[in-house]
C-alpha cells in the first residue's frame, strides 16, 4: 500500500471507530484499546487516543488486522445487530469519504496553501468531525466533479454570475445586504446585469448538480459569467470568503455533508432576520455588561430568485473587519483541533496559560448569550478564535444563525443540552485533547482550569444550569454513527451519556 493509500485509511479509520467505540461498544478491561461490542461480543483492539487506528478483531486465530473494507463491513454488521434495521447507504457513504480524503490527499501535495493563516486554518481539515462515521463524503460523485471546490485542496475558483429579472427577485435584509451583492459583480470583475435585471452569484458546484434550469430558457435568469477574481471556500464547502469584498457569502448546496444535505432550506431563510437580529442585540448587552471582546459575524439577509427559492438562494454574512480584535489574528477552532501549518498549539511553552486564556474568550459568552435566551451553536466549526503575535487567544468570534436556537421556542433544558454538547463535547473536549496530545505534562491540569472557568461565570453571572453541569455523572455526547444508520433527520439529534470530565475529582 503506497503512503498516500495508508494514510488516506488512517484518516478515515479514525473518526468511523470514534463513533464505534463511543456508540457499539465498551471497554473490556483486558488491555489498552481493548473493546468489546455489545451487540455481537466480539473483541476489538485499536490504538488509543483522540485518533483510533490499527484496527484488530480477535479471531480463533489472534488478533487479525483490519483493512478499511473489513472495518466498515465489521461496522455495518455490528449496527445490523444492535439496532435491528438494514441501511443500504451508509456503507456507500463510508466508502466514498475514504476515497474523498486519498483525492484530497493527492490534489494538496500539487497545490499551494494561501499564506493567510486564516485561510490556511479554514482548509485545513483532511479528517473533518471526529465522531462521524463519514465526515468527508461528497455524495459519491467523481473527484473531477467537486475537487475544483473544495477547501482542503486549497481551491479557489470564480463565481458564476446570474442576472435575475427584478419580478423574480426575493430578498431579505435591507440595503446593507443588498448594496452588498449589487456591488460583488464589480468587485469580482463580473459582467454587469442587464437593465431590468439585479445580479445573483452561484456556485458554480450547485449550478452544475442542477443541471438545466426553466428560468435560463425562458429569460427569468440569464447567464452573465465567471468573475475574473476567485473567491475561497471555507470549512463549510458551501460557504465562501470574499477578501476584496470582505464578506462570507452561503450557497445551498444539493449534497449530502455529515448529516444532511447542505441546502439553504426555506424555513431557516425566512426565520433569518429574526434570529440573527436576536444575536446582535444579545452580543451589544454582553458587550456593554461585561466589555468582552467576543464578536457575531452577522448573517445580513438573502437573495435568491422566486421560482427557484431554496435552490438558487445565497445567503451574506459580516466578514472579519471591523469584527476582529486589531492586530490579531482568527483561526478556525476545528483547525486547532486537527492541525495545520502555523497552528500555535504544538509549540506552545505555557500550554496551561494559553488553555486559560482560550476559555476566557470562548466560555462565558456562550454562557451569558444562553442567559439571555440565545443558544449558540458554538462548536470547533462555528467558532473561530483571534491569536496575538505571541499566539496567545484574545478573542472569540461565533457564526451561522442557522444553527442558533432561541427559547422559549426551545424549551430550556433541551437549550442547554444542545449548549453543552456543543461547546463540552464538541469543542472544548477537542481542543483539551489535542493540547494533552502535544503537551503531555500539562494535561492533568486541563479540565480543573476548565472547570474553574465555569465556575468564575457562575460566581459573577449566576446560572443554576452551571452546578448542575459541575455536579452531573455525565455529558450528552451526540450518536452521528446510530443517526445515518437509522436515516434520522441531523435535526433529530440524539445523545447518550458520557463522563464528565467537569465533575470534582474526574
Amino acid at each position: 500500500m503506497d503512503s498516500v493509500d495508508a494514510t488516506a485509511d488512517a484518516y478515515a479509520a479514525a473518526p468511523l471507530l470514534n463513533c464505534l467505540l463511543r456508540e457499539a461498544a465498551d471497554p473490556d478491561g483486558t488491555a489498552a484499546g481493548a473493546h468489546r461490542l455489545r451487540a455481537s461480543g466480539r473483541r476489538l483492539l485499536v490504538r488509543a487516543g483522540r485518533q483510533p487506528g490499527h484496527p484488530r478483531l480477535w479471531t480463533s486465530a489472534g488478533w487479525h488486522r483490519l483493512t478499511h473494507p473489513e472495518l466498515l463491513k465489521l461496522a455495518c454488521e455490528e449496527l445490523r445487530l444492535l439496532t435491528g434495521v438494514p441501511n443500504d447507504e451508509l456503507l456507500g457513504e463510508m466508502a466514498d469519504s475514504r476515497e474523498v480524503v486519498a483525492a484530497l490527499l493527492a490534489a494538496r501535495a500539487a497545490a499551494t496553501p494561501p499564506a493567510d493563516p486564516y485561510l490556511r486554518s479554514e482548509q485545513a481539515l483532511l479528517m473533518g468531525h471526529p465522531y462521524h462515521p463519514a465526515p468527508k463524503t461528497r455524495g459519491g460523485a467523481p473527484a473531477a466533479s467537486w475537487l475544483p471546490y473544495a477547501p482542503e485542496a486549497h481551491a479557489r475558483f470564480p463565481l458564476t454570475f446570474l442576472g435575475l429579472r427584478e419580478d423574480q427577485l426575493v430578498a431579505e435584509g435591507g440595503a446593507h445586504c443588498a448594496d452588498a451583492l449589487d456591488a460583488l459583480a464589480e468587485r469580482l470583475g463580473a459582467p454587469p446585469a442587464p437593465a431590468g435585471y439585479r445580479t445573483l452569484p452561484a456556485h458554480p458546484w450547485q449550478l452544475a448538480l442542477l443541471g438545466d434550469r426553466p428560468e435560463l430558457a425562458d429569460g427569468r435568469l440569464v447567464h452573465l459569467g465567471p468573475s475574473r477574481t476567485p473567491v475561497h471556500p471555507t470549512a463549510s464547502l458551501r460557504t465562501v470568503y470574499v477578501p476584496e469584498a470582505d464578506l462570507f457569502l452561503k450557497f445551498s448546496l444539493d449534497v449530502r455533508v455529515t448529516n444532511d444535505v447542505r441546502r439553504l432550506w426555506r424555513h431557516d431563510l425566512l426565520a433569518l432576520r429574526r434570529t440573527d437580529a436576536a444575536v446582535v442585540a444579545a452580543f451589544a448587552g454582553l458587550r456593554s455588561r461585561t466589555g468582552s471582546p467576543a464578536a457575531w459575524l452577522s448573517d445580513r439577509g438573502y437573495r435568491t430568485a422566486g421560482s427557484a427559492f431554496e435552490e438558487l438562494a445565497v445567503l451574506v454574512r459580516d466578514g472579519l473587519g471591523g469584527h476582529v480584535t486589531p492586530g490579531a489574528t482568527p483561526l478556525l477552532a476545528a483547525a486547532l483541533a486537527e492541525g495545520f501549518e502555523g497552528s500555535p498549539v504544538p509549540d506552545l511553552a505555557d500550554p496551561l496559560g494559553w488553555w486559560e486564556a482560550y476559555l476566557r474568550q470562548v466560555v462565558p459568552p456562550v454562557l451569558d448569550l444562553f442567559a439571555q435566551g440565545v443558544v449558540l451553536e458554538a462548536h470547533v466549526q462555528n467558532t473561530l478564535v483571534a491569536v496575538d503575535a505571541s499566539g496567545l487567544p484574545v478573542q472569540a468570534l461565533f457564526r451561522d444563525a442557522e444553527g442558533v436556537k432561541l427559547m422559549p421556542a426551545t424549551p430550556r433544558p433541551k437549550a442547554w443540552e444542545r449548549l453543552v454538547y456543543c461547546l463540552v463535547v464538541n469543542h472544548l473536549s477537542e481542543i483539551a485533547a489535542t493540547l494533552a496530545h502535544h503537551h503531555p505534562e500539562a494535561a492533568p491540569a486541563l479540565w480543573p482550569a476548565a472547570r474553574a472557568a465555569f465556575l468564575r461565570h457562575h460566581a459573577a453571572h449566576p446560572l443554576p444550569e452551571i452546578p448542575q453541569l459541575l455536579a452531573a455523572p455525565a455529558l450528552p455526547g451526540k450518536t452521528n454513527l446510530l443517526l445515518r444508520w437509522t436515516r434520522a433527520d441531523g435535526a433529530s439529534a440524539r445523545y447518550l451519556p458520557l463522563p464528565n470530565p467537569l465533575r470534582a475529582g474526574a
